[in-house]
């Protein structure tokens, strides 16, 4: 069994079959999308509605997943995605050995014998994932274990940005279990390879399929694990690649289209056809490639013995009307997409901690230079100290910033004084102590507002809310004396009296959320999310959702329009994702250099509407 010989049969098979191989694939993604996935995403969201509760962080999620309702969607997810996985590859592998005087026909045909089988892949797909859950938990369980031997007594957040020794014991004794998973599972994989195509060219039972798979993969594991790590490959540089070609092509060519409607909307329109088609052809290629790789190589151990369908007539018209359809239908996306693209940049620049990048998170140094750095708003992390004091400080500990292991809760405002929290930054900054809420809101009073990151130890809620509101109305009281002692032209100094309507708190935890509804509901409230798990996020309740940047899509920034929320995307210090972001529609950006975001949206309100459009759709093409 040569490689060579394997590639030129998968290519000879693509080349040979290339129209009933493309008619089963857009038949086969035609009826996935308009049945079998929205019945997918109905049954899992039932499941998830199960769960009681969102689950909008990793430790939520992890929790979730552990439950009896969050296992089922795990294991129904993996054998739902292998289901419509397999349902494809079979069609292909139909398609590929049917004789060459059925052209049309043979996608139609394969896609009824594709649903014929759907019980025995629906079983396969069962055992495979199943037998993998199977091995992974002991090794998962080890590794729970040396978790919680090492990390289990630290603060997440100092472990992940402090990197202390215990990180390093744990990454190191957690290596061996970790390799030992990845061998047995990628050997297991490889063992099983060609089941599926057992299963579909051979009409083998799941159990038959797997054992005819064992029995054949036997000393051709390391050709076969070359071909399909090569062809992985392959499928995954040719989207960026193409991508990058496509963009170094074509997008030159628009720049010199002229700036009128009659001429930058076709050309628009025509480019992103153009890129989706492109996107189209490069799936197929991907997927069937796969699918006859698996195919080719069962042929080459052990010639099939299938039986052939029938000649019969092809319905060559219906195949083409197919094809035509899906251009419309890209065509139409394109225009969508061109419609949906807003030439104005309205997005708010929050500084994370202060410019956190240039100066100590959560001082008063920070927040000055955030102000001069043209923030709208300044994001902090406030805490309670022992003498329920708010002050203005991230972590659970003093670990990662002063090296002191001691609890921020169990230390008054006086003995926080004389800690230092700024000679891990540089020695500019040695001796600078803990900032209190009051201090934070006088910096900003007249130039920004405050966006307030709640930071409660547990059953410190209420009390650590009860500080802040306290801090705002004291802060209400200074400024209306201010404009009583200022005349009118010098109010601005003063700051809004309305400091409520200014500020905006944010908090991880719904009970928090609620809490904060029931104390002052004039308050805007951000929900901080790391990710969302579909259906468990009941979608009301606050005015905006920050999300992790790379969990931000287009259909997140749809949904909080539908809901009447705003998008916050933390962190990003990278110009080009904020561009990106921008581009998507978010509504504010939460950065550590938020005078990087600043000079990006100075100069993106330089360019004509030719050249912002040009770049947005640039963004859109990449992400």
């Amino acid at each position: 069994m040569r490689i060579s010989t394997l590639a030129k049969d998968v290519l000879r098979a693509l080349v040979d079959h290339r129209r009933p191989l493309l008619a089963y694939h857009l038949a086969f993604t035609l009826l996935a999308s308009l049945v079998l996935l929205p019945a997918i995403a109905w049954s899992l969201a039932t499941l998830l509605r199960q769960l009681g509760r969102p689950v909008i962080a990793t430790s939520d999620l992890l929790g979730a997943l552990t439950s009896a309702p969050g296992g089922l969607w795990l294991l129904a997810t993996l054998a739902l995605t292998f289901v419509m996985l397999y349902l494809q590859q079979a069609g292909f592998l139909l398609v590929a050995v049917s004789p060459q005087g059925n052209r049309y026909r043979r996608a139609f045909e394969a896609l009824g014998r594709v649903f014929w089988r759907l019980p025995r892949l629906a079983g396969l797909a069962s055992l495979q994932v199943g037998a993998h859950l199977l091995l992974l938990a002991p090794f998962a369980l080890v590794v729970a274990l040396l978790y919680a031997h090492f990390l289990g007594d630290l603060d997440p957040y100092y472990v992940q940005h402090g990197r202390p020794p215990a990180l390093w014991a744990f990454l190191a004794t957690a290596l061996l279990p970790t390799l030992s998973w990845a061998i047995l599972a990628a050997g297991l994989y490889l063992r099983w390879s060609l089941a599926l195509p057992a299963l579909v060219l051979e009409d083998d039972t799941p159990r038959q399929a797997l054992g005819r798979s064992w029995r054949l993969t036997h000393g051709h594991l390391g050709r076969i694990a070359l071909l399909l790590l090569s062809l992985l490959a392959l499928i995954l540089l040719l989207p960026p690649l193409s991508s990058w070609g496509y963009d170094r092509l074509f997008t030159p060519l628009l720049s010199r289209v002229p700036e009128h409607a009659a001429l930058l909307v076709p050309a628009m329109l025509l480019y992103l056809l153009g890129y989706l088609l492109l996107t189209l052809a490069l799936t197929f290629l991907g997927l069937a490639a796969n699918s006859l790789l698996s195919g080719a190589l069962l042929m080459r151990l052990e010639p099939t013995r299938l039986r052939l369908p029938r000649h019969g007539a092809h319905p060559e018209r219906l195949a083409w009307l197919l094809e035509v359809a899906v251009i419309i239908v890209l065509a139409v996306q394109a225009g969508l997409v061109l419609n949906r693209v807003e030439l104005r940049d309205e997005v708010a620049i929050i500084a994370h901690r202060g410019s956190s990048a240039l100066a100590p998170e959560n001082s008063l140094p920070a927040i000055e230079r955030a102000v001069a750095d043209g923030a709208d708003a300044v994001e902090l992390d406030v805490r309670l100290t022992a003498d329920q004091r708010v002050v203005l400080y991230h972590d659970a500990t003093l670990r990662r910033l002063a090296g002191d292991p001691r609890r921020l809760s169990e230390l008054s405002l006086e003995a926080l004084a004389a800690v230092d929290l700024g000679s891990w930054f540089g020695d500019a900054h040695a001796g600078l102590g803990i900032a209190t809420l009051e201090e934070a809101l006088a910096a900003v009073r007249g130039h920004a507002g405050l966006m307030i990151d709640l930071k409660p130890d547990p059953g410190q809620e209420a009390a650590l809310l009860d500080g802040v509101l306290r801090a705002l109305r004291q802060e209400a009281v200074q400024r209306r004396r201010c404009r009583e002692t200022q005349p009118l032209p010098l109010w601005s100094r003063c700051g809004d009296p309305d400091v409520i309507a200014e500020t905006r708190l944010a908090t991880q935890s719904p009970a928090v959320q609620r809490l904060i509804a029931q104390r002052e509901p004039r308050l805007r409230l951000t929900l901080l999310a790391q990710l969302i798990l579909p259906g468990t996020l009941e979608r009301r309740g606050f005015d905006a959702l920050g999300l992790r940047h790379n969990r931000i899509t287009a259909g997140e920034v749809r949904l909080a329009r539908r809901h009447g929320y705003e998008i916050h995307a933390w962190t990003v210090n990278d110009p080009a994702r904020m561009s990106r972001l921008i581009d998507l529609g978010v509504d504010a950006i939460i950065t550590d250099r938020p005078e990087r975001l600043a000079a990006l949206l100075a100069e993106r309100d330089t360019l004509s509407d030719g050249e912002l459009l040009l770049i947005k759709l640039r963004n859109w093409l990449r992400s």
